[in-house]
């Protein structure tokens, strides 16, 4: 608030800025650098969240963060797989430049030295990691990036003090922990959860916190229009043979486990929103909780029965499409509670916690800080997104690229060049008429093919030189 020097004295001014502050306090953001909290959840997919307009899952602590801040309900993933995707979170890089995903050499150090949680540590900030990190680093960048970590692994019950716990309430202790010891100055916590990852090993393959056990149970979970076989059987070959498939038989072959699935992964699900809400309290009892920012977002999507399919990997919605929320309670009430249709990314995530920090951003990064979007609709803001998945294994899980802007979704196979997907994702939204077919599109199948083509080559020549 600015005030005219005409205006009377010392104490006059005193006592209005008093006023001021007393009244407005909720639209003043505080000048002092916030706390940030980014919370990553593991294979929640977009609609899996109750704000989403899923009418099924509990999940009111993620919904009231969406209510009370910014959420957008086109996020992507730019690679829907953990790994690569978790090294994009870091670096605000894309897979063929960063260079890293499952079955590659550590993540170049000189991109851990343009990450977020180094950066913040260089400007003073308490950093600390709790949970499934998911990216294969040289020795002693860990240390670097965090003041302190406490990496996770399975099982998702751990004995402590002879009772079972389940391994997203630790997740809470010890992000409860962090809050209270480095409430002096500014943190940012990454919190990466292991649900609702599924444990691959077991045959029940869910498994969420006994305060969950009685949710869902006179539900009928509906299945998806496209897991129709006779949709799968018209896919080529080559896709019914995927880890996508293969998965599918472990979760969604009969309808009795389908109905046992969905709703252990939608329980799990809910055992995290539970920890959220333990968490914003500690927030409100440290005094902390109006300069605390709480990003949440999904590390991939996730096929719960569309195509045939149960995993990720492929460029379709429901393995892209994530959750993200910004809260931040420094906003003013006029700039929250909205919701975006403009297409963020998994990139955006780490510019827009060196935004919030008042970090510079580097110049390499290829997201954006969505801070863009606090005063309203970014007018500027990206059309359109580039999505690959480029692990090295054809057989099981094929390389693939997508271009998608505001109507059309172009995808392609590496391996497979003569299979080509083109989809009108406004008036198709479940991706089932492949316009590719059709020679009356043939011109727009040449022009996204040329898109892909120009954005892959410069990301390949941003690459660090010799790796």
């Amino acid at each position: 608030m600015k005030m005219n020097k005409r205006v009377i004295g010392l104490v006059g001014i005193i006592a209005v800025l008093v006023s001021f502050q007393s009244c407005n306090k909720s639209s003043m953001p505080e000048s002092k650098q916030p706390n940030i909290i980014f919370i990553l959840t593991d294979d929640q997919r977009w609609d899996a969240l109750g704000y989403a307009g899923n009418p099924i899952i509990q999940t009111p602590h993620m919904d009231e963060l969406a209510s009370s801040g910014l959420y957008f309900k086109n996020a992507f993933v730019t690679t829907p797989i953990c790994a690569a995707s978790r090294a994009s979170l870091f670096t605000g890089l894309y897979e063929r430049t960063h260079n890293y995903t499952f079955g590659k050499p550590p993540l170049d150090d000189q991109y851990m030295f343009q990450s977020y949680p180094y950066l913040l540590r260089k400007a003073g900030y308490s950093t600390g990691f709790v949970g499934k990190f998911g990216v294969k680093v040289n020795e002693g960048i860990r240390d670097s990036l965090f003041t302190s970590m406490i990496p996770t692994w399975y099982p998702y019950f751990v004995d402590v003090d002879g009772k079972q716990v389940h391994l997203a309430d630790i997740h809470g202790d010890h992000a409860i922990d962090f809050i209270k010891a480095n409430k002096e100055k500014p943190f940012c916590l990454s919190l990466s959860f292991w649900s609702p990852h599924a444990n691959d090993d077991e045959e029940q393959q869910y498994f969420w916190p006994a305060s969950c056990d009685s949710l869902y149970a006179d539900v009928k979970i509906p299945e998806p229009e496209t897991a129709d076989p006779a949709f799968f059987e018209a896919l080529p070959e080559f896709l019914k043979t995927t880890m996508n498939r293969k998965r599918w038989y472990w979760r969604y072959d009969t309808p009795e486990k389908y109905q046992q699935m969905v709703k252990g992964y939608y329980k799990m699900i809910s055992g995290v929103d539970g920890v959220i809400g333990r968490i914003r309290a500690s927030l409100e009892e440290e005094g902390l909780a109006e300069n605390t920012v709480i990003i949440l977002m999904g590390d991939n999507g996730y096929f719960l029965g569309e195509r045939g399919y149960a995993g990720k990997w492929l460029m379709h919605e429901p393995s892209l499409r994530v959750p993200m929320i910004i809260f931040d309670p420094r906003q003013p009430h006029s700039n929250r509670g909205k919701s975006y249709e403009e297409m963020v990314l998994n990139l955006d995530v780490a510019p827009t916690i060196l935004s919030l920090a008042g970090v510079d951003i580097p110049e390499s990064y290829h997201g954006e800080s969505l801070t863009a979007f606090y005063s309203g609709t970014s007018l500027d803001w990206r059309s359109s997104i580039f999505c690959e998945h480029l692990l090295e294994n054809n057989e099981l899980l094929p390389k693939t690229e997508c271009f998608r802007d505001d109507t059309w979704k172009f995808i392609r196979y590496e391996a497979y060049p003569d299979f080509i997907e083109l989809y009108n994702h406004k008036e198709d939204i479940n991706e089932v008429r492949n316009l590719a077919l059709d020679d009356r599109y043939a011109d727009k199948v040449e022009y996204y093919r040329h898109k892909c083509d120009s954005i892959a080559g410069r990301l390949l020549s941003e690459r660090v030189d010799g790796i």
